[in-house]
């Protein structure tokens, strides 16, 4: 009987120590893959502002260089929004021979400030939102004049070829002409 009291007795002690030991991990698994949970953080959104549009693009290479030249990455990757009307390299090389050379050097950084300036708009301005006639008031306090013929739309005397490529900071619309402001 003493064997059997014995037996039943390690058997209870077994029995609690096997529940013990399984369900006890089970909540510390659970606590420890919580405390996981809480300190994994999402990835940041890939950067997409109205800079790195005109970076991605090979047809504005002249326009990044002028950007970094005048050294206002910083500002057009900012918050904005902003509109930009994004020259092409064409546009650039439309410009009489040595233009470019000439506004890259650090001597006219605020001679090329202004002509940049003048191709950005603050606030988020869409295709849809001009209007034939709307005049705009650029981020060097000048104006340009909006024209809408036949669905064609053009800013200041550029042709718009593409619009609304939009950014995580505004729009960025490629126009045919720089823009020079008085």
């Amino acid at each position: 009987m003493k064997k059997t009291k014995i037996l039943v007795l390690a058997g209870s002690f077994l029995a609690m120590g096997l529940w013990t030991a399984c369900s006890a991990p089970k909540e510390e698994a659970t606590e420890e893959t919580a405390v996981e949970e809480e300190v994994v953080e999402e990835a940041p959104a890939p950067s997409n502002t109205v800079v790195d549009i005109a970076i991605g693009s090979p047809d504005h290479t002249t326009l990044v260089a002028a950007v970094q030249a005048a050294e206002l990455v910083e500002t057009l990757s900012g918050d904005g929004p902003f509109t930009v009307f994004a020259p092409t390299n064409a546009a650039f090389e439309a410009l009489p021979a040595g233009t470019v050379e000439d506004l890259l050097k650090p001597e006219n950084k605020e001679t090329l400030t202004g002509i940049l300036t003048f191709h950005v708009v603050s606030g988020n301005v869409l295709s849809s939102d001009l209007s034939d006639g709307q005049v705009v008031t650029t981020l060097n306090g000048q104006e340009l004049t909006v024209s809408i013929v036949d669905g064609n739309v053009s800013i200041g005397g550029a042709n718009v070829v593409a619009a609304d490529l939009e950014g995580t900071n505004g729009v960025v619309h490629v126009i045919d002409t720089v823009l020079l402001p008085q």
